[in-house]
């Protein structure tokens, strides 16, 4: 706003635009500028904060609760006044005074931390004053300064201080008990000096009148027996009186040890009560929260062991099963098999022995040629010549078929079976020499004689009038021509 602008002496005239630092007017006037200046006004008022900090652990690790009262406002000089504009200018007085706040309170919590609850409650004036020292420094930074800063109440929740203060009452009554005793033990001194004056006294006087009467003996031997007898009795009651003086004394102590030690027993109490609570909060409800939370990751991990055993027993009895099954089908198998070729070895008998050699005998003939098969060159030296036995390839040839024709006789010697003998006992089987000796046929009589021959063909062995061999082909019988 334009025009001549006015502050009180509690607001201070912040004028910017037209010179590199703002102009400050505080208690007077000043002219702004329309579009080229622009004023603002900030409060130099006392600014009251209650500054509370609760539960703060002192040097010695008691808890304490301490409010206080400090008393701030911007500072008087220019500078302090200009650094306050640029930290606080536009904002709100409450704003503000939550700034100045959590400062105090901050530097207040570090300054219990440094002390002990004896030196706070006996010097509340040394703690007030360390704290506005160690926060001027930052109420400065701002332009704020600390006009005053009291504390205006220390609680305790675990009961500290009362304790402290139940000891200091005792030593009190325990002084005033004292003194009480004291006095009442001169007094009695006193009153002993006085009662033996009085007692020098009368006997001096006695004495006196004793010599004036020395004439008077007998009268004299008789007040002298009353005067001894009363004497006596004084002293008893001398003794008697001093006696009783000593013991009202002394039970006068026994009371205050007594109190005493009842105060010290109430005192231990309180500390075993704060320990044992103590206890419970740092020792035993944690080691209880542990021990719950281990035995509940004990019970999830018996938990998932059981069903991870279950499921794998379950796994492993029902895989047991399954080969167990297959192993049962596959001998069963087995055995049928073994019980069929049992039947027809039963069934063919030696002729099957000799189908079987015969199909086995090419695979023989490969495997004594198999050496040779393997060889890679092979050098003949000399030619075809004109020996009965040969030379030369025919030579190899000739012993690769003495090889094979030893066989019948290997297998004479290894089974007893006579595999030449066994061909010839054969029905409608004949020798190369029979053969011979036979006269030859015509070919068209004996084409023409095939259609006769059909009663003989009952002798004939189809390989569908017979089941299949042990190897699954048909039988090795021939057809009778």
């Amino acid at each position: 706003m334009a025009g001549f602008h006015k502050s009180g002496p509690n607001e201070a005239l912040i004028i910017s635009g037209g010179w590199e630092l703002p102009k400050i007017v505080v208690g007077g006037r000043a002219f702004v500028v329309p579009i080229l200046q622009k004023v603002e006004v900030l409060s130099l008022e006392v600014m009251t904060l209650s500054v509370e900090t609760p539960t703060v652990y002192t040097k010695k690790g008691v808890a304490l609760s301490i409010d206080g009262v400090a008393q701030v406002k911007v500072a008087n000089t220019e500078d302090a006044i200009r650094t306050a504009a640029q930290q606080f200018l536009g904002k709100r007085l409450e704003e503000i005074k939550m700034v100045a706040l959590q400062t105090m309170e901050g530097h207040q919590r570090s300054m219990l931390g440094t002390m002990s609850v004896e030196e706070i409650y006996q010097d509340r004036d040394a703690f007030a004053r360390q704290v506005r020292e160690v926060a001027g420094t930052d109420m400065a930074n701002m332009g704020l300064e600390i006009v005053s800063f009291t504390i205006k109440d220390i609680r305790d929740e675990q009961g500290y201080m009362d304790a402290l203060g139940m000891g200091r009452t005792a030593e009190v009554k325990r002084d005033a008990a004292i003194g009480q005793a004291e006095a009442e033990r001169d007094a009695g001194i006193k009153s002993a000096q006085a009662e033996q004056a009085k007692q020098a006294a009368k006997y001096e006087a006695d004495t006196a009148i004793a010599d004036s009467e020395r004439a008077y003996s007998v009268e004299k031997a008789a007040y002298d027996r009353e005067v001894n007898a009363r004497k006596a009795e004084s002293e008893l009651a001398y003794q008697l009186q001093e006696a009783k003086t000593r013991q009202q004394i002394r039970q006068e102590e026994l009371q205050i040890e007594v109190v005493e030690r009842q105060k010290q027993i109430e005192v231990q109490e309180q500390e075993i009560i704060r320990r044992d609570r103590e206890l419970d909060a740092t020792i035993r409800k944690p080691a209880e929260a542990e021990r719950y939370r281990l035995e509940t990751i004990a019970e999830g991990e018996k938990a998932r062991i059981v069903v991870e055993a279950e499921a794998e027993a379950k796994s492993i009895r029902l895989r047991g099963e399954a080969e167990a099954d297959a192993l049962r089908a596959r001998g069963l198998a087995e055995a049928e098999a073994m019980k069929r070729k049992a039947e027809a070895w039963k069934e063919y008998g030696q002729a099957a022995l000799i189908q079987k050699l015969f199909e086995d005998l090419p695979a023989i003939a490969g495997a004594v040629a198999q050496p040779l098969a393997k060889t890679e060159r092979i050098v003949v030296i000399g030619g075809g010549g004109s020996s009965s036995d040969g030379a030369g390839a025919s030579k190899i040839t000739r012993d690769v078929a003495n090889t094979i024709a030893q066989v019948p006789v290997i297998v004479e010697a290894l089974t007893g079976i006579d595999i030449v003998a066994s061909l010839k006992n054969l029905p409608g089987v004949k020798t190369v020499d029979e053969l011979r000796s036979e006269p030859p046929k015509p070919e068209a009589a004996t084409i023409e004689e095939t259609p006769a021959e059909e009663p003989a063909a009952a002798d004939e062995v189809s390989a569908d009038d017979k089941p299949a061999g042990p190897w699954g082909g048909a039988s090795s019988k021939t057809k009778k021509r």
